[in-house]
């Protein structure tokens, strides 16, 4: 029994088209496998948005207190100098590294959260072993359809009804992938 079904479209506009009427029917897709950016496909397939700019926000805000912190702390109350009659505790002194200190959490926030919200590095993928999947990095598009149970053959008609070239059943393990 497959777990999902992979339907093969030409172009963007055909498969926006069956992800709306794909939506429309009940059943909505989960995936699609395409060549470039399309907008009406992202758009079709309604996907929530990222986690990820809050969680960039929250690590660059992170850094910059834990720099002023630091600084704080080492200036201001460990070890102050009085340099000059100036005093310890000086903000246009702290503004530089604590600038530089958020860029840098902010930067690893968002490389590693990148990493892990795409699930990366997944060197392989049940999907891939499909036959003309390559075909998704060069000018073909697909949509991945989760195969209910005992529904498979209506799954099958839907997609030939939406303008799928070509219908396979794809089985993954439990975790989806």
């Amino acid at each position: 029994m497959p777990s999902a079904l992979l339907g093969e479209f030409d172009s963007a506009d055909a498969c926006a088209t069956a992800i709306v009427k794909l939506r429309e029917r009940g059943h909505p897709p989960v995936d699609a496998y395409m060549p470039y950016a399309a907008k009406n496909v992202e758009e079709a397939l309604e996907l929530p948005p990222s986690p990820l700019p809050g969680v960039v926000l929250c690590f660059g805000t992170l850094g910059a207190c834990v720099a002023y912190l630091i600084l704080w702390w080492t200036q201001s109350v460990n070890y102050p100098l009085n340099v000059g009659s100036h005093p310890t505790h000086s903000v246009p002194a702290f503004v530089g590294i604590t600038f530089e200190t958020m860029v840098l959490f902010a930067s690893f926030a968002a490389f590693f959260g990148m990493l892990h919200f795409c699930r990366l590095p997944r060197l392989w993928h049940k999907a891939f072993e499909v036959p003309g999947l390559e075909r998704a990095s060069v000018d073909r598009f697909f949509v991945v359809l989760p195969a209910e149970r005992g529904k498979g053959r209506e799954l099958y008609d839907l997609l030939e009804d939406v303008g799928a070239l070509r219908i396979v059943p794809v089985t993954f393990d439990e975790e989806g992938t």
